[in-house]
Protein backbone atom coordinates (compact mmCIF):
# COMPACT_ATOMS: atom_id res chain seq x y z
CA UNK A 1 0.00 0.00 0.00
CA UNK A 2 3.03 2.33 0.16
CA UNK A 3 2.07 4.16 3.36
CA UNK A 4 4.58 6.29 4.50
CA UNK A 5 3.08 8.73 7.43
CA UNK A 6 0.69 7.81 10.17
CA UNK A 7 -1.15 10.12 12.41
CA UNK A 8 -4.23 9.35 14.84
CA UNK A 9 -6.40 12.30 16.79
CA UNK A 10 -9.19 11.76 18.92
CA UNK A 11 -10.99 14.88 20.36
CA UNK A 12 -14.56 15.70 22.55
CA UNK A 13 -16.80 17.51 20.27
CA UNK A 14 -18.32 20.55 22.51
CA UNK A 15 -21.17 20.40 24.00
CA UNK A 16 -22.26 17.19 23.22
CA UNK A 17 -20.80 13.75 24.50
CA UNK A 18 -19.40 12.98 21.11
CA UNK A 19 -16.20 12.01 20.36
CA UNK A 20 -14.42 12.74 16.49
CA UNK A 21 -11.35 10.52 15.78
CA UNK A 22 -9.48 11.17 12.96
CA UNK A 23 -6.66 9.05 11.73
CA UNK A 24 -4.14 9.86 8.78
CA UNK A 25 -2.08 8.26 6.25
CA UNK A 26 -0.10 9.19 3.39
CA UNK A 27 -0.34 7.09 0.37
CA UNK A 28 1.63 6.50 -2.63
CA UNK A 29 0.36 5.92 -6.52
CA UNK A 30 -3.38 6.69 -5.55
CA UNK A 31 -5.93 7.68 -8.38
CA UNK A 32 -8.57 9.94 -6.22
CA UNK A 33 -10.99 9.21 -9.56
CA UNK A 34 -10.24 4.97 -8.73
CA UNK A 35 -10.32 5.85 -4.80
CA UNK A 36 -13.94 7.30 -5.86
CA UNK A 37 -15.16 4.25 -8.24
CA UNK A 38 -13.86 1.98 -5.29
CA UNK A 39 -16.23 3.35 -3.46
CA UNK A 40 -19.04 2.05 -6.23
CA UNK A 41 -20.87 -0.56 -4.63
CA UNK A 42 -20.93 0.23 -1.16
CA UNK A 43 -20.60 3.78 -0.84
CA UNK A 44 -23.44 4.62 -4.05
CA UNK A 45 -25.14 7.33 -2.40
CA UNK A 46 -22.62 8.75 0.26
CA UNK A 47 -20.14 10.51 -1.97
CA UNK A 48 -18.53 13.77 -3.10
CA UNK A 49 -15.79 14.41 -5.76
CA UNK A 50 -13.97 17.99 -5.99
CA UNK A 51 -10.81 19.13 -8.22
CA UNK A 52 -10.14 23.13 -7.91
CA UNK A 53 -9.54 24.64 -11.18
CA UNK A 54 -5.76 24.84 -10.90
CA UNK A 55 -5.92 21.16 -10.31
CA UNK A 56 -3.69 21.78 -7.16
CA UNK A 57 -6.49 20.27 -4.94
CA UNK A 58 -8.87 16.98 -4.89
CA UNK A 59 -10.86 15.91 -2.02
CA UNK A 60 -12.77 12.59 -2.17
CA UNK A 61 -15.35 11.15 0.16
CA UNK A 62 -16.95 7.91 0.62
CA UNK A 63 -19.05 7.05 3.09
CA UNK A 64 -20.67 9.62 6.20
CA UNK A 65 -19.48 9.81 9.35
CA UNK A 66 -21.97 12.36 9.91
CA UNK A 67 -24.86 14.48 7.91
CA UNK A 68 -25.40 18.18 8.34
CA UNK A 69 -28.52 19.20 6.98
CA UNK A 70 -31.56 21.72 7.44
CA UNK A 71 -34.51 23.66 5.39
CA UNK A 72 -34.39 26.54 7.77
CA UNK A 73 -34.26 29.48 5.25
CA UNK A 74 -33.16 32.70 6.23
CA UNK A 75 -31.07 30.60 8.82
CA UNK A 76 -29.69 27.91 6.83
CA UNK A 77 -25.98 29.24 6.38
CA UNK A 78 -25.56 29.67 9.92
CA UNK A 79 -26.59 26.60 10.81
CA UNK A 80 -24.61 24.69 9.03
CA UNK A 81 -21.57 27.18 10.31
CA UNK A 82 -22.91 26.97 13.79
CA UNK A 83 -22.81 22.96 13.50
CA UNK A 84 -19.84 22.69 12.00
CA UNK A 85 -17.95 24.83 14.57
CA UNK A 86 -19.24 22.44 17.07
CA UNK A 87 -17.78 19.38 15.83
CA UNK A 88 -14.30 20.65 14.98
CA UNK A 89 -13.46 23.66 18.09
CA UNK A 90 -11.74 21.20 19.57
CA UNK A 91 -9.35 20.17 16.78
CA UNK A 92 -6.04 20.84 16.88
CA UNK A 93 -3.91 20.35 13.53
CA UNK A 94 -0.23 20.89 11.87
CA UNK A 95 -0.42 23.84 9.58
CA UNK A 96 0.86 21.07 6.65
CA UNK A 97 -1.94 18.15 7.93
CA UNK A 98 -4.97 17.20 5.94
CA UNK A 99 -7.63 18.10 7.86
CA UNK A 100 -11.36 16.83 8.01
CA UNK A 101 -13.50 18.33 5.23
CA UNK A 102 -17.19 19.32 5.50
CA UNK A 103 -18.24 18.91 1.78
CA UNK A 104 -21.75 20.25 0.02
CA UNK A 105 -24.02 22.56 -1.70
CA UNK A 106 -27.24 25.11 -0.93
CA UNK A 107 -30.17 24.74 -2.67
CA UNK A 108 -30.69 28.21 -5.10
CA UNK A 109 -33.54 29.22 -4.07
CA UNK A 110 -35.00 27.73 -0.67
CA UNK A 111 -38.65 29.25 -1.45
CA UNK A 112 -38.89 27.55 -4.83
CA UNK A 113 -42.34 25.21 -4.39
CA UNK A 114 -41.81 23.36 -8.17
CA UNK A 115 -42.24 19.79 -8.19
CA UNK A 116 -39.35 17.79 -9.89
CA UNK A 117 -36.19 15.95 -9.64
CA UNK A 118 -35.30 17.69 -6.50
CA UNK A 119 -38.66 16.96 -4.81
CA UNK A 120 -37.25 15.88 -1.23
CA UNK A 121 -33.96 17.55 -1.58
CA UNK A 122 -32.70 19.53 1.67
CA UNK A 123 -32.34 23.04 1.69
CA UNK A 124 -28.91 22.50 2.89
CA UNK A 125 -26.93 19.39 2.51
CA UNK A 126 -23.38 18.82 3.67
CA UNK A 127 -21.53 15.58 4.98
CA UNK A 128 -18.31 14.81 6.39
CA UNK A 129 -16.54 11.53 4.99
CA UNK A 130 -16.12 8.15 6.96
CA UNK A 131 -13.01 7.71 4.23
CA UNK A 132 -11.79 11.02 3.04
CA UNK A 133 -8.94 11.19 0.49
CA UNK A 134 -6.81 14.74 -0.38
CA UNK A 135 -4.46 14.91 -3.14
CA UNK A 136 -2.40 18.35 -2.79
CA UNK A 137 0.97 19.36 -3.83
CA UNK A 138 1.57 15.96 -5.38
CA UNK A 139 1.20 14.09 -2.08
CA UNK A 140 -2.11 11.96 -1.42
CA UNK A 141 -3.37 11.39 2.19
CA UNK A 142 -6.76 9.06 3.15
CA UNK A 143 -7.81 9.63 6.44
CA UNK A 144 -10.63 7.89 8.21
CA UNK A 145 -13.25 9.91 10.82
CA UNK A 146 -15.28 8.39 12.57
CA UNK A 147 -17.97 10.29 14.69
CA UNK A 148 -19.39 8.35 17.83
CA UNK A 149 -20.54 8.26 21.09
CA UNK A 150 -19.00 4.86 21.82
CA UNK A 151 -16.64 5.00 25.10
CA UNK A 152 -14.62 2.36 23.31
CA UNK A 153 -14.50 2.02 19.81
CA UNK A 154 -11.11 0.36 19.39
CA UNK A 155 -13.07 -2.25 17.58
CA UNK A 156 -15.15 0.04 15.15
CA UNK A 157 -12.03 1.53 14.62
CA UNK A 158 -10.01 -1.31 13.61
CA UNK A 159 -12.63 -2.93 11.12
CA UNK A 160 -12.99 0.67 9.69
CA UNK A 161 -9.15 0.59 9.14
CA UNK A 162 -9.56 -3.04 7.26
CA UNK A 163 -12.15 -0.93 5.09
CA UNK A 164 -9.47 1.70 4.61
CA UNK A 165 -7.23 -0.79 3.07
CA UNK A 166 -9.54 -2.58 1.37
CA UNK A 167 -10.39 0.71 -0.73
CA UNK A 168 -6.92 1.73 -1.26
CA UNK A 169 -5.74 -1.61 -2.95
CA UNK A 170 -8.90 -1.94 -4.34
CA UNK A 171 -7.79 2.01 -5.83
CA UNK A 172 -4.70 0.66 -7.00
CA UNK A 173 -5.66 -2.04 -8.71
CA UNK A 174 -8.53 0.06 -10.67
CA UNK A 175 -5.82 2.51 -11.16
CA UNK A 176 -6.12 2.62 -15.49
CA UNK A 177 -9.42 1.61 -15.94
CA UNK A 178 -11.11 3.86 -18.55
CA UNK A 179 -14.83 4.06 -19.04
CA UNK A 180 -16.99 4.69 -22.62
CA UNK A 181 -19.14 7.56 -23.25
CA UNK A 182 -22.79 6.64 -22.30
CA UNK A 183 -25.57 6.23 -25.08
CA UNK A 184 -28.15 8.84 -25.10
CA UNK A 185 -31.47 7.09 -25.94
CA UNK A 186 -33.64 10.75 -26.00
CA UNK A 187 -33.35 14.05 -25.62
CA UNK A 188 -36.47 16.11 -24.58
CA UNK A 189 -36.26 19.91 -24.45
CA UNK A 190 -38.63 20.60 -21.17
CA UNK A 191 -41.26 23.96 -21.57
CA UNK A 192 -39.37 25.15 -24.61
CA UNK A 193 -42.38 26.93 -26.02
CA UNK A 194 -43.05 28.44 -22.23
CA UNK A 195 -39.10 29.47 -21.75
CA UNK A 196 -39.76 31.81 -25.27
CA UNK A 197 -42.89 33.11 -23.54
CA UNK A 198 -41.12 33.61 -20.14
CA UNK A 199 -37.87 35.68 -21.80
CA UNK A 200 -40.65 38.21 -23.56
CA UNK A 201 -42.47 38.54 -20.51
CA UNK A 202 -39.88 39.07 -18.28
CA UNK A 203 -38.32 41.37 -20.59
CA UNK A 204 -41.23 43.40 -20.96
CA UNK A 205 -41.15 43.82 -16.64
CA UNK A 206 -37.78 45.03 -17.42
CA UNK A 207 -38.84 47.30 -19.83
CA UNK A 208 -41.04 48.78 -16.99
CA UNK A 209 -38.77 48.78 -15.04
CA UNK A 210 -39.46 46.59 -12.34
CA UNK A 211 -36.23 45.30 -12.35
CA UNK A 212 -32.61 45.47 -14.33
CA UNK A 213 -32.25 41.71 -14.67
CA UNK A 214 -33.63 38.46 -14.12
CA UNK A 215 -31.84 34.82 -15.47
CA UNK A 216 -34.32 32.72 -16.27
CA UNK A 217 -33.12 28.88 -16.73
CA UNK A 218 -34.23 26.05 -18.60
CA UNK A 219 -33.48 22.40 -18.53
CA UNK A 220 -33.07 19.24 -21.04
CA UNK A 221 -34.51 15.88 -20.30
CA UNK A 222 -32.21 12.87 -21.63
CA UNK A 223 -32.61 9.56 -20.79
CA UNK A 224 -30.17 6.62 -21.77
CA UNK A 225 -30.38 3.05 -22.48
CA UNK A 226 -28.33 1.84 -19.47
CA UNK A 227 -27.69 3.41 -15.89
CA UNK A 228 -24.99 5.39 -15.22
CA UNK A 229 -22.29 5.10 -12.63
CA UNK A 230 -21.01 7.99 -10.81
CA UNK A 231 -17.39 7.53 -12.01
CA UNK A 232 -17.74 7.21 -15.67
CA UNK A 233 -19.58 10.57 -15.32
CA UNK A 234 -16.87 12.29 -12.96
CA UNK A 235 -14.26 10.24 -15.47
CA UNK A 236 -16.16 12.50 -18.60
CA UNK A 237 -16.14 15.68 -17.17
CA UNK A 238 -12.57 15.43 -16.62
CA UNK A 239 -11.35 14.46 -19.94
CA UNK A 240 -13.85 17.27 -21.46
CA UNK A 241 -13.61 20.16 -19.22
CA UNK A 242 -10.24 20.14 -17.31
CA UNK A 243 -9.88 23.62 -17.07
CA UNK A 244 -13.06 24.33 -14.90
CA UNK A 245 -13.96 23.15 -11.09
CA UNK A 246 -14.85 19.57 -11.10
CA UNK A 247 -17.69 18.34 -8.75
CA UNK A 248 -19.82 15.59 -8.27
CA UNK A 249 -22.47 15.24 -4.92
CA UNK A 250 -24.50 12.09 -4.45
CA UNK A 251 -27.37 11.47 -2.36
CA UNK A 252 -29.23 8.46 -2.48
CA UNK A 253 -30.28 7.88 -6.04
CA UNK A 254 -29.30 11.49 -7.36
CA UNK A 255 -25.96 12.33 -8.18
CA UNK A 256 -25.73 16.17 -8.91
CA UNK A 257 -22.67 16.94 -10.69
CA UNK A 258 -20.75 19.65 -12.97
CA UNK A 259 -17.92 21.65 -14.54
CA UNK A 260 -18.12 25.00 -13.56
CA UNK A 261 -15.65 27.79 -14.55
CA UNK A 262 -16.70 30.27 -11.59
CA UNK A 263 -16.03 30.66 -8.02
CA UNK A 264 -18.00 32.13 -5.88
CA UNK A 265 -15.53 32.60 -2.69
CA UNK A 266 -12.26 30.92 -1.84
CA UNK A 267 -10.74 31.39 1.83
CA UNK A 268 -7.66 30.81 2.72
CA UNK A 269 -5.63 32.34 6.24
CA UNK A 270 -8.12 34.93 6.45
CA UNK A 271 -7.75 36.44 2.74
CA UNK A 272 -11.13 36.17 0.78
CA UNK A 273 -11.06 35.29 -3.34
CA UNK A 274 -13.78 35.78 -5.49
CA UNK A 275 -14.79 36.29 -9.19
CA UNK A 276 -17.21 38.11 -11.13
CA UNK A 277 -17.95 35.90 -14.16
CA UNK A 278 -20.57 37.22 -16.12
CA UNK A 279 -21.24 38.10 -19.89
CA UNK A 280 -19.99 35.57 -22.78
CA UNK A 281 -19.71 34.79 -26.34
CA UNK A 282 -19.09 31.31 -28.22
CA UNK A 283 -15.41 30.02 -28.84
CA UNK A 284 -14.78 30.63 -32.37
CA UNK A 285 -13.70 27.70 -34.82
CA UNK A 286 -10.10 29.47 -35.73
CA UNK A 287 -7.85 31.15 -33.37
CA UNK A 288 -8.90 34.60 -35.47
CA UNK A 289 -12.35 33.96 -35.31
CA UNK A 290 -11.81 33.86 -31.20
CA UNK A 291 -9.48 36.53 -30.95
CA UNK A 292 -12.44 38.58 -32.86
CA UNK A 293 -15.18 36.94 -30.59
CA UNK A 294 -13.31 38.18 -27.60
CA UNK A 295 -12.64 41.32 -28.62
CA UNK A 296 -16.50 42.07 -29.70
CA UNK A 297 -17.36 40.44 -26.01
CA UNK A 298 -14.76 42.88 -24.08
CA UNK A 299 -16.55 45.88 -25.88
CA UNK A 300 -20.20 44.96 -26.08
CA UNK A 301 -22.28 46.75 -23.91
CA UNK A 302 -25.12 44.60 -22.75
CA UNK A 303 -22.81 42.19 -21.46
CA UNK A 304 -20.03 44.84 -20.35
CA UNK A 305 -23.37 46.29 -18.42
CA UNK A 306 -24.02 42.95 -17.38
CA UNK A 307 -20.61 42.01 -15.71
CA UNK A 308 -20.86 45.37 -14.09
CA UNK A 309 -23.75 44.49 -12.22
CA UNK A 310 -21.94 41.96 -10.93
CA UNK A 311 -18.78 43.05 -10.26
CA UNK A 312 -20.42 46.35 -8.32
CA UNK A 313 -22.73 43.39 -6.03
CA UNK A 314 -19.18 41.77 -5.02
CA UNK A 315 -17.50 44.84 -4.50
CA UNK A 316 -20.13 45.89 -2.19
CA UNK A 317 -19.98 42.25 0.04
CA UNK A 318 -16.50 42.86 0.29
CA UNK A 319 -16.56 46.25 1.66
CA UNK A 320 -18.65 45.34 4.34
CA UNK A 321 -16.17 41.60 5.45
CA UNK A 322 -12.67 42.84 4.53
CA UNK A 323 -10.08 45.37 6.13
CA UNK A 324 -9.09 45.95 2.42
CA UNK A 325 -9.97 44.67 -1.20
CA UNK A 326 -9.11 44.90 -4.75
CA UNK A 327 -10.81 44.81 -7.71
CA UNK A 328 -9.30 45.62 -11.18
CA UNK A 329 -10.69 48.24 -13.22
CA UNK A 330 -11.90 46.01 -16.31
CA UNK A 331 -13.13 42.46 -16.78
CA UNK A 332 -10.45 40.02 -18.97
CA UNK A 333 -11.84 37.21 -20.79
CA UNK A 334 -11.70 33.89 -19.09
CA UNK A 335 -11.94 31.21 -22.04
CA UNK A 336 -12.82 27.74 -21.14
CA UNK A 337 -13.66 24.45 -23.97
CA UNK A 338 -17.28 25.71 -25.10
CA UNK A 339 -17.80 29.63 -24.17
CA UNK A 340 -15.48 32.84 -23.27
CA UNK A 341 -16.61 35.04 -20.43
CA UNK A 342 -15.58 38.30 -19.08
CA UNK A 343 -13.88 37.66 -15.67
CA UNK A 344 -12.68 40.02 -12.62
CA UNK A 345 -11.02 38.72 -9.90
CA UNK A 346 -11.77 40.16 -6.28
CA UNK A 347 -9.48 40.16 -3.19
CA UNK A 348 -9.60 41.22 0.45
CA UNK A 349 -8.15 40.63 3.66
CA UNK A 350 -11.43 39.75 6.20
CA UNK A 351 -12.15 41.12 9.10
CA UNK A 352 -11.37 38.69 12.09
CA UNK A 353 -15.05 37.80 12.53
CA UNK A 354 -15.79 37.32 8.95
CA UNK A 355 -16.41 33.78 7.66
CA UNK A 356 -16.46 32.00 4.34
CA UNK A 357 -19.80 31.08 5.05
CA UNK A 358 -21.02 34.34 6.17
CA UNK A 359 -19.70 35.65 2.68
CA UNK A 360 -21.28 32.55 0.87
CA UNK A 361 -25.19 33.82 2.19
CA UNK A 362 -24.43 37.51 1.33
CA UNK A 363 -23.21 36.80 -2.63
CA UNK A 364 -25.72 34.16 -3.36
CA UNK A 365 -27.27 34.57 -5.47
CA UNK A 366 -24.74 37.31 -7.28
CA UNK A 367 -26.49 39.12 -9.67
CA UNK A 368 -25.20 36.31 -12.74
CA UNK A 369 -27.54 33.69 -11.50
CA UNK A 370 -30.58 35.44 -10.05
CA UNK A 371 -30.40 39.52 -11.13
CA UNK A 372 -30.95 42.92 -9.85
CA UNK A 373 -31.90 44.09 -7.52
CA UNK A 374 -31.81 40.58 -5.55
CA UNK A 375 -34.94 40.22 -4.36
CA UNK A 376 -37.34 41.30 -6.79
CA UNK A 377 -35.52 39.50 -9.49
CA UNK A 378 -35.69 35.74 -7.17
CA UNK A 379 -39.70 36.96 -7.72
CA UNK A 380 -39.65 37.05 -11.08
CA UNK A 381 -37.63 33.79 -11.51
CA UNK A 382 -40.24 31.98 -9.15
CA UNK A 383 -43.09 33.10 -11.28
CA UNK A 384 -41.48 32.64 -14.46
CA UNK A 385 -39.62 29.69 -14.74
CA UNK A 386 -41.28 26.71 -14.12
CA UNK A 387 -39.03 24.17 -12.28
CA UNK A 388 -37.08 23.63 -9.57
CA UNK A 389 -33.17 24.30 -9.53
CA UNK A 390 -32.48 22.45 -7.27
CA UNK A 391 -28.52 22.22 -6.57
CA UNK A 392 -28.13 24.03 -9.86
CA UNK A 393 -26.68 27.81 -9.63
CA UNK A 394 -26.16 27.45 -5.70
CA UNK A 395 -22.71 27.52 -3.66
CA UNK A 396 -21.81 23.92 -3.66
CA UNK A 397 -17.96 23.41 -1.98
CA UNK A 398 -15.87 22.85 1.08
CA UNK A 399 -14.85 24.13 4.51
CA UNK A 400 -12.32 22.88 6.67
CA UNK A 401 -11.74 22.69 10.47
CA UNK A 402 -9.91 26.26 10.45
CA UNK A 403 -12.13 27.79 8.28
CA UNK A 404 -10.75 27.97 5.40
CA UNK A 405 -12.61 26.58 2.32
CA UNK A 406 -14.05 27.27 -1.60
CA UNK A 407 -17.38 27.45 -2.85
CA UNK A 408 -18.11 27.19 -6.63
CA UNK A 409 -20.94 28.28 -8.66
CA UNK A 410 -22.63 25.16 -9.61
CA UNK A 411 -23.53 26.18 -13.08
CA UNK A 412 -22.73 23.83 -16.11
CA UNK A 413 -24.34 21.14 -14.36
CA UNK A 414 -27.02 18.28 -14.19
CA UNK A 415 -28.63 15.96 -11.89
CA UNK A 416 -28.52 12.32 -12.77
CA UNK A 417 -31.28 9.92 -11.16
CA UNK A 418 -31.20 6.46 -12.56
CA UNK A 419 -31.34 6.22 -16.35
CA UNK A 420 -32.49 10.02 -16.36
CA UNK A 421 -30.50 13.68 -16.55
CA UNK A 422 -31.77 16.72 -16.36
CA UNK A 423 -29.17 19.62 -17.54
CA UNK A 424 -29.54 23.14 -16.24
CA UNK A 425 -28.58 26.50 -18.58
CA UNK A 426 -29.86 30.43 -18.21
CA UNK A 427 -28.72 33.40 -19.48
CA UNK A 428 -29.23 37.03 -18.24
CA UNK A 429 -32.30 38.70 -19.48
CA UNK A 430 -32.39 43.05 -19.67
CA UNK A 431 -34.59 45.51 -21.08
CA UNK A 432 -33.47 44.56 -25.01
CA UNK A 433 -32.85 41.23 -24.58
CA UNK A 434 -34.02 38.78 -27.82
CA UNK A 435 -35.94 35.47 -27.21
CA UNK A 436 -33.99 33.85 -29.57
CA UNK A 437 -30.92 35.16 -29.15
CA UNK A 438 -31.22 34.18 -24.99
CA UNK A 439 -32.54 30.54 -26.63
CA UNK A 440 -29.21 30.06 -28.48
CA UNK A 441 -27.13 31.33 -25.76
CA UNK A 442 -28.75 28.92 -23.07
CA UNK A 443 -27.75 25.83 -26.01
CA UNK A 444 -24.36 26.76 -25.87
CA UNK A 445 -24.04 26.66 -22.12
CA UNK A 446 -25.82 22.78 -21.98
CA UNK A 447 -22.52 21.92 -24.65
CA UNK A 448 -19.81 20.75 -21.71
CA UNK A 449 -22.70 18.42 -20.37
CA UNK A 450 -24.27 17.34 -23.15
CA UNK A 451 -20.87 16.58 -24.18
CA UNK A 452 -19.70 15.15 -21.12
CA UNK A 453 -22.75 12.81 -21.68
CA UNK A 454 -22.39 11.48 -24.68
CA UNK A 455 -24.63 13.99 -26.65
CA UNK A 456 -24.44 17.02 -29.19
CA UNK A 457 -27.35 19.09 -29.81
CA UNK A 458 -27.86 21.85 -32.48
CA UNK A 459 -24.12 22.19 -32.93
Amino acid sequence: MHQKWSKTTEVEVASNKLSFYIETIEVNQLSPLAFYAAGEQQYRGERFFWQNREKTLTIVGLGQAIVLENNKNGQRFYDIEHQWKELTKNIVMEEQEPQPILFGGFTFDPENKENGEWNDFPQSYFTVATFQLIKQHEKTYVSIHLITEQQDSSIHFEKLREERDRLIHAAQVKELKTYEKPKIHSIHERNKDYYFHAVENVTHLIQKNEADKVVIARSLELDFKDALSSPQIIYQIMNEQPESYLFGLERKNLLFFGATPERLVKVKNQYAYSACVAGSIKRGKTAEEDKLLGEQLLSDSKNLKEHQYVVDMIENIFSKHCEEYKVPKRPKLLKIRDIQHLYTPVEGKLFNHATILQLVEHLHPTPALGGVPRNKAMEIIREFEKMNRGLYAGPIGWIDADGNGEFAVAIRSAALIDKKAYLYAGGGIVADSNPMTEYEETLVKFRPMLRALGGQFNE
